[in-house]
């Protein structure tokens, strides 16, 4: 029985892929196995060999591989190389059992390896060859010589015709697949075993017309046809002696398409008639065809020659005839645009485009060494548009895989077109079997297929609805009862893809702080797996950088940074590319750090303790918004900056205070945003806060006379660093506001008078203290009448305290009549007043309590009445407390009670001290100093002993002279003895935090450990969080945090001045929070 056996479709597929390397073979396919990047007609030499191919030699039916590398750091895509033996012998098409070719990637050291491997060498296989690699504009060769060692036996050596100069490519199955000369694919003439008569064939060509050279030499196996006319140009012929034509045409012409002819003969008798004809057509004179006459000769010239000119000419003198062959040689058409390679998948459109030197020339499409048909019904389409061709497929199939080819006259260009199944996409397999009732069975890679839902079996086909990436491998029909087996491989690919989502970042942009380290790991697939190529801008992040580097692994590619900088800031695109596609994403990286420094702040205003300075913001905000300032200054000699504001001053500017008047000063500026305190801003240009004095005092009118007016007064009560430099004196006549400078010339005296006044006039006067800081506040006068005024020492402005028995002195100054009240009623005896014309004194020499109250003084001059209120308190020691007593007695507490005492010694209670004694040797121990409330536990008591406790109040002079002790005493029981316990009832506990001792405000020294204490109640227990200026710390480790027993502790390591702020405990718990806050400030050692 005849079995008959066909694979409609048959995929193959050149590449497999091995992890970490992978691998192309060519096993005789017909098709170059690597993808022909679009190449410059003379592009520029660089240097892209790391090993070149070394010449070697072999002996005949040996093996030999020669090996070339390219390091592809710096490359984007895989480099495309080129085998030639000879100068134009491209090896890529000769593949088979002679020769294969191979190439492989290592993607750790990133090197490409090219390898030819000639596989039982022939004699004939010895030659020069030469390896080409370009990658975009960059260009590198290497030629090397292979020997072939031993020699043809002399019967092997037999004669054979002439062979033409091209071959055809092998296919699968032939012997000569692959064989490296020209000969090895020719169709060889097989040799007559008859003897064949010798011919002289010089002769017979001497003897032929024109018209029969070519036939002549196709006969006898003349190839240089050209060379032929050239040798037969040289041989003299022996040439009847001719009675028309002198001279007569060369046997043939050669003239270049385009190009212009003359043939000339001449005459011996110039009134012969002359014509001349074409392939025996008389010719006519035309533009194309020129007749002239010069003397005896006649000449025909032949302007533009085209193909149709190639043809036999004559010209006839009489009865004589005379006769040439012109040839026209047509210009190659030479290849201007090669053909570019394709990677496309199933159903898609594939469009080769080629172009040449010429317009309308003729070319032929060439798929694996066969023309394509152009037909009607065919898949194939032809389009040409003035010197550019286009072959265009509209749905690519598997069977469109191959090097497509288009030959010119001037050459050949060809592109190798790969059409891969896409993931996803059905898959087909169809096996044709004569006759059709023959069973089989399919394997994938050995293994038997059976049907499934995925897979359906029916007769000879083989159908996946969705291919996946496992469905990818051999698969093999083999018939029953028969040897014979068909095999396809199938080959899935799938396009690249960045999985951007996992990132899980707003608009794909990754936040780091400055200095930290970032580590972006973006999910990636694609099979093969694809290149990754991380960018940014134009610059290729490579995987062997020691800051920044690029890792690729199986299913994500990841993105270093050791150490961020600001610089690091921008969009960085990955590039992704396997053979089914490319996809490119974008991640921006924003690095944010803390600001810059401001620039130098500017002191706009300067007072006696103060000054106004303003500044400008930094330059750059570190990516993130500016939240607010720090501003700190120091004494110019000193080296030590204060912290000036513990809250972030918004603005910029601020109003440094309290500061020495006199003393050189510097301030300086902090900037604060998310990420942290900037570094100081430089230093302001040194100040002195400088104030004006008060205004003169006790300014009163000396003297009158008609003209002049004679005013006096006292120095200014504050006179600052700036010092007195003098008094300006001015005047205002009555009804005026024009006030008049009295002198021109400051004058240092407290005595002035005033000249040249209107008489009987009423003026107003005033006086200012003069400094370097400016004038003072003026201090006015008229010129008849001084109003009273008291001046109160500001210690006095508030309730003045002394205790019992001290001295009581108070002077106040005054003009001119005194007058003083307590509680609305004359001051008692023991109190002593002293008047003078400007100042009245009160003195007590013992203060009592009686003494305490509001005083009243007023001062009249005139009608003009001013008065003054002073408020006195006179404190003593506080009596003991009331009612202390003992309320309950458990194990070795005793619950103490008692009730403030009746006389407070004229001051707030502040506290209390509480003392114990044992009965037996009632030696008094205190227990708690300085208690505020009013009852308490006192715990390990001993047990067995009987305790008195006693009580002393305590304000604000000190302990009261005796204290309060119980009347009973409390007997600690021994163990063993019944203690009735009462009932009580359940007591909700739950309550809110509260902050039972707050933190205080405290100093630091720079270097030393600093602890903040607060203690908090709460149930249920609170979560404790820390903040430092309202950001919360977390996981910092210059902090440790403590909470016990409802005590918190923040322990802050050797801190420096940035450590300094506001800090702020925070409870919280299901039923509310609370807060407390306190002041740091760190100062240097």
């Amino acid at each position: 029985m005849k079995v008959i056996i066909k694979l409609t479709k048959m995929y193959k597929c050149g590449k497999c892929v091995l992890s970490p390397n992978w691998s192309v073979w060519s096993l005789g396919d017909g098709q170059p196995s690597e993808e022909i990047e679009k190449q410059n007609d003379t592009p520029p030499l660089s240097t892209l060999l790391i090993e070149r191919p070394q010449s070697g030699s072999i002996n005949v039916g040996g093996d030999i591989t020669f090996v070339a590398k390219v390091e592809a750091k710096d490359l984007l895509r895989k480099p495309t190389i080129k085998w030639f033996k000879g100068k134009w012998m491209d090896l890529a098409s000769k593949t088979g059992k002679h020769l294969q070719l191979k190439e492989s990637f290592d993607r750790f050291t990133k090197i490409h390896t090219f390898e030819m491997h000639i596989i039982k060498a022939k004699e004939n296989y010895a030659g020069n060859y030469r390896c080409e690699v370009t990658y975009k504009d960059k260009f590198d060769s290497c030629s090397f010589d292979l020997e072939v060692k031993g020699l043809f036996s002399d019967s092997t050596r037999q004669t054979q015709t002439p062979k033409l100069p091209f071959k055809s490519l092998g296919t699968d199955g032939q012997d000569d697949a692959g064989e490296l000369d020209f000969s090895g694919l020719l169709k060889h003439r097989e040799h007559k075993q008859e003897e064949v008569p010798e011919v002289d064939v010089w002769e017979i060509l001497k003897n032929a017309r024109p018209d029969e050279y070519e036939k002549i030499a196709f006969t006898y196996g003349i190839t240089d046809l050209r060379g032929l006319l050239k040798r037969l140009k040289k041989t003299k012929k022996e040439e009847k002696k001719s009675e028309a034509f002198s001279k007569r045409l060369e046997p043939a012409y050669q003239v270049d398409k385009g190009g212009k002819i003359r043939l000339v003969v001449d005459l011996a008798d110039p009134t012969v008639e002359l014509k001349w004809y074409k392939n025996g057509q008389e010719i006519r004179p035309t533009p194309k065809f020129i007749f002239e006459h010069k003397g005896t000769q006649r000449i025909m010239v032949i302007n533009n020659c085209q193909i149709n000119d190639d043809a036999a000419y004559s010209v006839t003198a009489g009865e004589e005839k005379c006769t040439t062959e012109l040839f026209v040689k047509e210009l190659p058409v030479n290849i201007v645009k090669k053909l570019e390679p394709v990677k496309t998948t199933v159903n898609e459109r594939i469009e080769l485009e080629c172009e040449v030197s010429e317009e309308g020339a003729k070319v032929r499409w060439m798929k694996n060494g066969v023309e394509v048909p152009t037909g009607v019904r065919s898949r194939y389409r032809v389009k040409s548009e003035g010197t550019k061709h286009w072959l265009i497929i509209e749905d690519a199939t598997k069977d469109d895989t191959g090097t497509y080819s288009l030959m010119a006259t001037g050459g050949t260009t060809e592109a190798h077109v790969q059409v891969d199944l896409l993931l996803g996409q059905p898959l087909k397999l169809n096996c044709e079997i004569y006759p059709g009732n023959i069973p089989g069975r399919w394997y994938k890679n050995g293994q038997l297929v059976q049907p499934s839902e995925h897979i359906s079996i029916m007769n000879h086909n083989l159908d996946i609805e969705s291919t996946t990436i496992h469905d990818a491998g051999d698969y093999t029909f083999v018939p029953e009862g028969y040897t014979q087996t068909l095999s396809a491989k199938v080959h899935i690919i799938d396009p690249p893809r960045v999985h951007l989502e996992a990132l899980n970042a707003q608009d794909n942009t990754v936040t780091i702080v400055a200095g930290n380290k970032l580590r972006l790991e973006i999910p990636i697939s694609g099979e093969p797996a694809p290149r990754v190529v991380w960018m940014k801008g134009e610059r290729v992040i490579l995987d062997s950088g020691s800051r920044m580097r690029a890792e690729t692994f199986a299913d994500h590619t990841c993105l270093t940074i050791d150490i961020a900088e600001r610089e690091d800031t921008g969009n960085y695109k990955i590039v992704l590319q396997n053979e089914a596609g490319e996809d490119t994403a974008s991640v921006k990286i924003k690095v944010v750090d803390i600001p810059d420094a401001p620039e130098a702040a500017l002191v706009t205003d300067v007072g006696g303790d103060w000054c106004t300075m303003t500044w400008e913001p930094p330059r750059y905000d570190g990516g993130s918004p500016i939240l607010g300032y720090f501003i700190e200054r120091k004494k110019k000699q000193s080296s030590r900056w204060m912290r000036l504001n513990f809250d972030l001053c918004k603005e910029t500017t601020f109003e440094p205070k309290k500061m020495i008047e006199g003393v050189p000063y510097e301030v300086r500026v902090f900037a604060v945003n998310a990420i942290g305190v900037s570094k100081p801003s430089e230093p302001s240009k040194p100040f002195i806060p400088l104030a004006v004095t008060s205004e003169p005092t006790v300014l009163v009118v000396d003297d009158v006379t008609d003209t002049t007016v004679t005013m006096k007064w006292r120095p200014p009560d504050t006179i600052g660093a700036a010092g007195l430099d003098g008094y300006q004196v001015e005047y205002c006549l009555e009804g005026t506001d024009e006030w008049i400078l009295a002198n021109k010339e400051l004058t240092e005296k407290t005595r002035y008078t005033i000249t040249g006044l209107p008489v009987e006039a009423k003026i107003l006067v005033r006086v200012k203290a003069i400094n370097a800081a400016g004038a003072s506040a003026p201090r006015t006068i008229q010129h008849s009448i001084l109003p009273p005024k008291i001046r109160i020492p500001r210690h006095l402005k508030q309730t003045y305290i002394r205790k019992v028995g001290e001295v009581l002195n108070e002077f106040l100054s005054f003009w001119p009549k005194v007058n003083w009240l307590k509680e609305g009623q004359p001051i008692d005896k023991t109190v002593s007043i002293r008047n003078s014309d400007c100042d009245s004194i009160m003195f007590i020499r013992k203060a009592e309590r009686k003494h305490s109250g509001k005083y009243e003084l007023s001062v009249q001059v005139e009608n003009h009445v001013d008065s003054a209120m002073l408020d006195i308190q006179i404190v003593d020691l506080p009596g003991p407390p009331q009612a202390v007593k003992i309320e309950e007695v458990w194990g070795n507490n005793v619950a103490l009670d008692w009730s403030p005492p009746k006389d407070n010694g004229n001051a707030p209670i502040i506290g209390y001290t509480i003392q114990k004694a044992d009965k037996k040797t009632m030696e008094w121990y205190t227990c708690i100093e300085h208690y505020h409330r009013t009852c308490i536990t006192v715990s390990d008591l001993v047990v067995g002993n009987e305790y008195y406790f006693r009580i002393y109040s305590e304000n604000m002079v000190g302990l009261s002279e005796s204290a309060t002790v119980t009347k009973n005493s409390a007997l600690i029981m021994k163990e063993g003895m019944q203690l009735k316990i009462p009932e009580y009832n359940d007591r909700d506990f739950t309550e809110p935090p509260t902050f039972t001792q707050p933190l205080i405000n405290t100093f630091a020294v720079a270097g030393y450990n600093a602890t903040l204490n607060c203690s908090v109640r709460a149930n249920p227990r609170p979560k404790v969080l820390w903040m430092k200026n309202k950001i919360t710390i977390i996981d910092d480790p210059r902090y440790r945090m403590f909470s016990n027993q409802g005590v918190c502790t923040l322990e802050i390591r050797k801190p420096s001045p940035f450590d300094g702020g506001v800090y702020t405990c925070k409870a919280v718990n299901d039923l509310g929070e609370a807060h407390v806050d306190c002041k740091l400030e760190v100062k240097e050692e």
